[in-house]
């Protein structure tokens, strides 16, 4: 494996899980200590599971797509190329302006349905950076890579979130979402070329 073949994965993997990280150390203030040791590893498998599922549901969508389209519309991959531009371009921005505004979703990690709730309400970014993929023709020898990093860094993320606690979350939490949107956007300026 080449050096950007190991980086790029890292790079999505890391900026995809920095909004987990955010949510999940500002939402720790509604579990108690002990109760977020019983629970921390629940709560990131399911966050990572979800993660990586937009991830991959939003590249394999595209990616028939983009099949069919580049057989039937010339230039088509000139196209796909600035949409995924776009696409990470916006995830990105909206990350940055999210967290210079100082908004973050709270979520109650404390049932089951606050949790798939926190999980989806951050997952909605990898579902649109799953779509640039597909457009852009990454195959599965490109996506997979890119899933597991997403899944590893998602749970390390929310892992960490949750252990550190709510005192942390306004402390790191905007630097960390400010830092994953820049890289989002970087990666979607790397598609132009």
């Amino acid at each position: 494996m080449t050096g950007s073949a190991f980086i790029y994965p890292v790079l999505v993997g890391l900026s995809l899980s920095a909004d987990c990280f955010a949510v999940s150390l500002c939402s720790s203030v509604t579990v108690d200590l002990v109760q977020a040791r019983k629970k921390v590893w629940k709560v990131a498998a399911v966050f990572a599971v979800i993660q990586t599922a937009f991830l991959l549901i939003g590249w394999g969508a595209a990616h028939l797509f983009a099949g069919w389209l580049s057989a039937h519309v010339g230039g088509f991959s000139a196209i796909a190329r600035w949409t995924g531009f776009l696409l990470l371009l916006y995830v990105g921005g909206m990350m940055v302006f999210d967290a210079v505004r100082g908004e973050t979703d709270h979520f109650s990690l404390s049932g089951i349905r606050g949790i798939i709730l926190g999980g989806i309400a951050t997952s909605i970014d990898a579902l649109s950076v799953g779509v640039s993929f597909g457009l852009t023709g990454s195959g599965w020898s490109a996506i997979w890579p890119v899933g597991v990093a997403v899944f590893i860094f998602t749970a390390l993320a929310v892992l960490a979130g949750m252990l550190s606690g709510s005192a942390a979350g306004t402390r790191f939490g905007t630097p960390v979402r400010i830092v994953g949107g820049i890289i989002l956007i970087a990666l979607g300026v790397h598609i132009l070329f």
